[in-house]
């Protein structure tokens, strides 16, 4: 068996993913399995229960094993909760399964699609294959009829297991997950299977009897309704997810799965589910692997319920898709915070910092297979920005150009070595990311607006060294024009002035204060502001002449 990078996740995973299918002896492909529940937003947080086994059976697959991925949508799940943003009207539907509640906004055929449908066209374009089964289709199609009824015949061992593990106090699981699972004070009148009230098609109900024998299900509904089903021949209700994930496991024959660290905890979902699938479907539980949170600035976790998700869409309006596969490359058990504001700019430095080292044959063999990982899959490359330019570089000249492709293409062919570009497809789809960047999350009182006319009434009021300083910029403006040449000029002409030669380095206090000071007074005279964008990249947007214009304007 091909083995992986030593310290590498994704391949020791990968590794006792094969040995247990092995093992298991596995016939046909291998299953990595992700489950989410399109109840609200599926966001960045979520993204991990689907990168994880992806990432493992890419990787298997790399090795030449067979794989699946595949993708369980809880759309049989009942809705919790309604957001603030819908209508206080759709309390109605509290309970009823997510694909029989309307979307609120009528685009989609239901509430379900309406998250689905964009993190389904995200995960094409992170590359992410997966088989997708819907638990609606599954559950109504009589596809778990028999693993219903053996869940009923073994209920008291269920019971047992769930009440072992509840005297436990762990927490409760996911606050996505829709079951309230309590075994309640009745062994004898416990039921793992919850039936959806065939008069208001809620969840209210009540089980109080069944008989093994003819499978009949008594229940009663709080909305005043009474029933009776036959477990054999209707579909009209689900397990409960501390039964109804071991289940799976079983039906699917899942080798590998993850979960976050709320269904890992002694107690939680996996630990039961360990016991169940064994006890009462006689199947094995899969290998098996924690992740922690993705967090955003100002939350631990992120929750779609509370309004602080960051969804794969949004994201990928501003991150490049390999840029953000490399995030969920790191260690599952450490978590990681994603923010839309300045920081993105690190976000994209870190990655293009890797890919350097990796393309100039420095990096080790662990960033080696990050950036392998990243940049394409076992079936195919990801598209990537043909001419690289820094992202933070990028942002600043659309800002402060106001997005005009002319000035755009005048610019960016001033950042890149020759040829210079024929078109801004060279820089893309990185250049869009960072224009939709600076318009949809940059505040507007921190764009930058470049003045129009000198401030004729701070020119004339400069002190000496200042005006010095400004003369000393203008003499050497078109001397070695580009993003060096501007660097060097403006980092140097306090070095200038203090006596000191424009190569020394070093952090000397004095040199630091005469920096600043000048870099704020050149950002005073030409945004008006006392920051801005770095300021070599705003000398070469702006060019020499408007430069001149502002700084050093005609007398009369």
């Amino acid at each position: 068996m091909t083995k992986g990078v030593e310290g590498d996740w994704v391949a020791d995973v990968a590794d006792r993913v094969a040995e247990a299918a092995e093992r298991r002896q596995i016939i046909g492909p291998i299953v990595c399995a992700s489950g989410v529940s399109p109840s609200g937003p599926i966001h960045l947080g979520n993204l991990r229960e689907l990168m994880v086994p992806h990432l493992v059976a890419d990787e298997l697959r790399r090795r030449g094993l067979p794989a699946r991925h595949l993708l369980s949508w809880d759309d049989y799940d009942r809705l919790r909760k309604i957001p603030i943003e819908v209508p206080p009207d759709f309390a109605k539907h509290i309970g009823r399964p997510l694909t029989n509640v309307p979307d609120p906004t009528g685009e989609y055929e239901n509430w379900a699609e309406h998250f689905k449908v964009p993190f389904r066209v995200a995960l094409q374009r992170l590359g992410v294959e997966v088989e997708e089964v819907s638990q609606t289709d599954a559950y109504r199609s009589g596809a778990y009829r028999v693993q219903i009824l053996t869940a009923m015949q073994h209920r008291t061992a269920i019971y047992d297991i769930l009440t072992q593990f509840r005297t436990k106090n762990v927490g409760a699981d996911d606050d996505d997950q829709d079951e309230t699972e309590d075994t309640g004070p009745y062994r004898a009148t416990y039921s793992p299977y919850r039936p959806y009230c065939r008069a208001c098609g809620r969840d209210l109900t009540h089980v109080t009897a069944y008989d093994d024998a003819t499978t009949e299900l008594t229940y009663h509904c709080d909305c005043g309704y009474h029933d009776v089903l036959r477990l054999d021949a209707v579909d009209h209700g689900k397990l409960v997810w501390k039964v109804d994930w071991p289940m799976r496991w079983a039906f699917e024959d899942v080798v590998f799965e993850a979960g976050g660290v709320d269904h890992s905890s002694p107690g939680s979902s996996f630990t039961v589910g360990e016991q169940i699938v064994g006890k009462v479907f006689g199947g094995d539980s899969p290998e098996y692997i924690q992740y922690s949170f993705v967090g955003t600035d100002g939350a631990a976790k992120m929750s779609g319920s509370r309004g602080s998700a960051l969804t794969p869409s949004e994201a990928l309006g501003i991150v490049e898709p390999s840029a953000l596969r490399s995030l969920y490359c790191r260690e599952p058990r450490k978590s990681f915070t994603v923010a839309f504001d300045e920081k993105i700019c690190n976000l994209y430095e870190d990655w293009d910092r890797l890919v350097a080292r990796v393309t100039q044959g420095t990096g080790d063999r662990r960033e080696r297979a990050v950036y392998a990982r990243s940049v394409a899959t076992a079936s195919a490359p990801l598209p990537q920005t043909p001419r690289v330019v820094s992202f933070r570089s990028l942002a600043s000249v659309v800002d402060i150009t106001g997005g005009d492709p002319v000035q755009l293409l005048r610019i960016v062919g001033e950042l890149l070595d020759d040829p210079p570009p024929s078109s801004l497809d060279e820089v893309r789809p990185r250049l869009d990311c960072a224009a939709a960047w600076v318009n949809g999350y940059v505040p507007a009182d921190e764009r930058t607006q470049v003045r129009t006319e000198p401030d004729l009434a701070a020119l004339p009021s400069l002190y000496p060294r200042e005006l010095e300083a400004i003369n000393l910029l203008l003499a050497d403006l078109e001397t070695d024009w580009d993003l060096n040449g501007l660097t060097n000029l403006v980092y140097g002409v306090p070095k200038r002035q203090l006596g000191l030669p424009v190569e020394v380095k070093g952090r000397d206090p004095e040199l630091q204060a005469e920096q600043r000071a000048f870099f704020t007074l050149l950002y005073h005279l030409l945004v008006g502001r006392e920051t801005g964008p770095r300021l070599p990249t705003l000398l070469l947007s702006l060019g020499p002449d408007r430069i001149r214009s502002l700084l050093d304007p005609p007398r009369t």
